[in-house]
């Protein structure tokens, strides 16, 4: 795939890091993946200039959007991703999140509801050579099969903890995710200690799109 790069695009990159940086993000493998990641090219073309180096949120279809960077990294940086880490990624939406991962070294397992954007979506990151794990299913679910994960990374809204995603994490892992009801959620980290006890941490008001139990569509 060919992957049209300009120094505009380039340098909206450099400002987008230093926005992060004022936003107190200082872990410098994650400003340097974002500062790297074209993240215009999981946008519609239209949008390439005026949007994808923007600190927002934005629709990419089928009632989803692309995550805010800021939430990109704050939430990649609670995960201490190291090269061959295992991670399940619950949400794969545009794939973006996936590639931060990705190029974090991180091996990834990454599950999307909506049958439009896991068909997009796999598409591209096959074609960007990403190495990535991708199934359409039930995130509350997870995915069993390759449990267990050092990491768990939920990109949508929880209204509760999921109980088989607790058990595929390990020992020693760490999840991310927001949780709550409404239109705002409470980012929370879970480490799971020794005889399944649950560490959380709370940092903060965010807001994200749903995560729907049992839908697919």
């Amino acid at each position: 795939m060919i992957i049209e790069d300009t120094f505009l695009h380039q340098g909206l990159r450099k400002q987008l890091v230093e926005t992060l940086k004022g936003k107190g993000i200082k872990n410098e493998a994650v400003l340097n993946v974002i500062g790297k990641i074209p993240r215009h090219i999981y946008f519609d073309k239209v949008f390439h200039n005026k949007f994808a180096y923007q600190d927002v949120a934005f629709p990419i279809g089928a009632g989803q959007t692309i995550s805010q960077p800021y939430t990109v990294a704050f939430q990649t940086d609670l995960l201490q991703i190291k090269k061959g880490t295992k991670v399940l990624e619950i949400g794969t939406g545009s794939g973006y999140q996936t590639a931060v991962l990705c190029e974090l070294g991180a091996k990834v397992y990454t599950i999307e509801r909506q049958r439009e954007l896991f068909t997009k979506t796999k598409r591209l990151l096959h074609d960007l050579n990403y190495r990535v794990n991708t199934f359409f299913g039930d995130g509350f679910i997870g995915k069993e099969a390759f449990a267990p994960y050092d990491c768990i990374i939920i990109t949508c809204g929880a209204p509760h903890i999921p109980k088989d995603l607790v058990k595929q994490l390990k020992v020693g892992g760490r999840m991310v995710i927001p949780i709550g009801k409404g239109d705002i959620q409470i980012m929370t980290l879970i480490e799971k200690l020794e005889d399944g006890i649950l560490q959380k941490t709370e940092f903060g008001e965010f807001s994200f799109v749903p995560m729907l139990e049992d839908k697919q569509y």
